[in-house]
């Protein structure tokens, strides 16, 4: 038996996520950018665990179900999967992560997200009851542990904490809101403190903004929970762009998106900062979101391998810091092998008529 999800968390271990699946997906052709659902997992599953399979080797310890935006209600909504349900495409993800974890010693985390409903003023009985499908199907499954994420409302995801914790595993709770709060106004302390009165188990943020800005957010959702004296594990799974302009809409509401965000694109180098910041702040499970590919998440890996005790798979193909590099023939790319050089590095984006920034929607409902 691989320890579980807290028995790791409780030890004090790094524990790494994946990174992000729908744009990753969009991107290769097996998911509509809009809709966002991840039907692939019946249609496409070759090319879903093909991107599991290349976290895991990077070394994610945990493998989230491709189920974001699976409630029937989103489904329905998106009108692109009539002859495909809800449950199939739960089963279906299910299995696919299982069999990609059972590969490399990893967990398996059932995902649920928000609900079309709950902005359309969806009762607590009905919206509760769209988590409950979810929450049957995952348990059918036996999955290891239950990931609520990708809330902009922590009204909604207190009632999904409360609807996956009678399953009887543990729960993981991720808004993807700023410092500033959620789409309420309720800041992050709060809304960290009524997520764990709730049940859950971790508590963070995922996805929406940058990965410092993010740990910022977790910082003060762990600031919240010592000032009402309470405990828990603390995660964070940022977006893998940059978006210094920082407002509550997040990266949706930035003009690029979501056909044009490659230039914001982070550096691999700009994840080791990013995860040795998380680590330094008391963050044990540091993974990725929306834009964060395999590379990504084997630089969290590299960065915390001290700390882990190993190294990932892909890192027999990936020398750290570039010190392949002082093997190439040219005496300028050779000057570049070392840590200095990539840390201290401004990347140029190539684009001279473009702005540093953008201007975004307010980004309020």
């Amino acid at each position: 038996m691989i320890p579980g999800i807290l028995e790791r968390l409780d030890a004090g271990e790094v524990v790494v996520g994946d990174g992000g699946y729908v744009l990753q997906l969009e991107r290769r052709g097996y998911v509509k950018a809009g809709h966002w659902t991840p039907e692939a997992a019946v249609e496409h599953p070759e090319a879903v665990r093909q991107l599991e399979r290349e976290f895991l080797r990077a070394g994610a310890d945990v493998i989230q179900t491709f189920t974001f935006y699976c409630s029937e209600d989103k489904l329905e909504l998106s009108g692109n999967v009539s002859n495909i349900t809800g449950a199939q495409i739960n089963n279906a993800a299910c299995d696919l992560a299982r069999e990609v974890a059972d590969e490399g010693g990893a967990l398996v985390a059932g995902g649920v997200s928000q609900t079309p409903l709950y902005v359309k003023k969806g009762s607590e009985n009905e919206v509760k009851a769209i988590f409950k499908k979810q929450l049957d199907d995952f348990l059918k499954k036996d999955i290891d542990f239950f990931m609520v994420e990708y809330f902009e409302y922590v009204g909604e995801a207190v009632w999904a904490v409360e609807v996956m914790k009678t399953g009887g595993k543990p729960v993981g709770a991720t808004l993807c809101i700023s410092p500033d709060g959620d789409r309420e106004g309720v800041p992050p302390g709060e809304c960290a403190v009524r997520l764990v009165k709730a049940g859950a188990d971790i508590v963070g943020i995922n996805c929406h903004l940058d990965p410092l800005t993010c740990v910022r957010t977790v910082k003060l959702m762990k600031e919240g929970l010592e000032k009402a004296g309470l405990k828990a594990h603390l995660m964070v799974q940022p977006l893998g762009f940059h978006t210094p302009e920082c407002n509550i809409g997040g990266y949706v509401s930035l003009p690029e998106y979501p056909f044009a965000l490659e230039t914001r694109i982070i550096t691999r180098w700009d994840v080791h900062k990013y995860a040795r910041e998380a680590y330094n702040a008391g963050i044990r499970y540091i993974g990725g979101c929306c834009g964060f590919e395999p590379y990504h998440i084997r630089a969290i890996s590299e960065e915390l391998a001290e700390e882990r005790g190993f190294l990932p798979p892909a890192s027999t193909k990936h020398s750290l810091w570039a010190s392949t590099l002082e093997t190439h023939t040219k005496p300028w790319v050779k000057a570049r092998a070392g840590r200095q050089y990539w840390e201290n590095l401004l990347p140029a984006s190539g684009r001279p008529k473009c702005p540093s920034m953008a201007t975004p929607t307010d980004g309020r409902p």
